[in-house]
């Protein structure tokens, strides 16, 4: 915002993303109206469903700080509408506003290794330019995601990752092993948080 005069955050969906988007909520810190929030993927869900990103979003951050309407930026998935469409129009959306790059893009992980909705096996593991794409079906949805090259773009990630199951994936993002989706993430400045539980060097019963 010193440089800028403005900053962008992307904010990734699933459960872990509940307690930081309380403290995020609650912070005096931060002048929020003068951040533009992204989403990282979204569920091709219907709105107010809970598996939508959007509805933890809403309810845990953006009602509570008021975001304004104008530096709120959500997938519009919609009812029936084409998810490769949906990926078009949400990379214009991101270009026009951070040029294509993102101040800070917040992960998760996943037991399976993914992050976003870059999903093992998926053919969007692949794309080398898009900002923005289309997943095949996975646990029963559609996904629209940032890519590789967005994530690569971004000036900072930072990765928060909660759960015993999740230790496995976790010690591969370590050394980048390109064998999980998360390993394959080539980010410019990155951190990555966890609780003890999801640390593979702790000593957890």
């Amino acid at each position: 915002m010193a440089e800028r005069g403005a900053a962008s955050i992307a904010f990734s969906g699933g459960s872990s993303p509940g307690p930081l988007l309380r403290l995020l909520s609650a912070s005096r810190t931060v002048e929020w109206a003068r951040v533009h929030v992204f989403q990282v993927d979204e569920r091709m869900a219907p709105r107010g469903s809970s598996d939508r990103n959007e509805t933890q979003l809403r309810s845990l951050f953006l009602d509570v700080v008021r975001q304004p309407g104008d530096h709120t930026h959500l997938v519009r998935v919609g009812q029936g509408r084409d998810a490769e469409l949906v990926a078009r129009e949400y990379a214009a959306t991101l270009r026009e506003f951070t040029g294509g790059e993102l101040d800070v893009v917040h992960l998760g992980l996943g037991d399976d290794g993914h992050t976003a909705s870059l999903v093992p096996g998926d053919a969007l593991l692949g794309e080398t330019s898009l900002l923005v794409g289309a997943t095949s079906p996975y646990r029963g949805f559609r996904r629209v995601s940032l890519t590789y090259p967005a994530l690569a773009a971004a000036r900072h990630v930072a990765w928060f990752v909660v759960g015993a199951s999740k230790a496995g994936p976790v010690e591969k993002l370590l050394v980048s092993d390109p064998s999980i989706p998360a390993g394959r993430v080539a980010a410019r400045n990155e951190m990555i948080f966890t609780d003890v539980a999801a640390n593979p060097g702790s000593s957890r019963s």
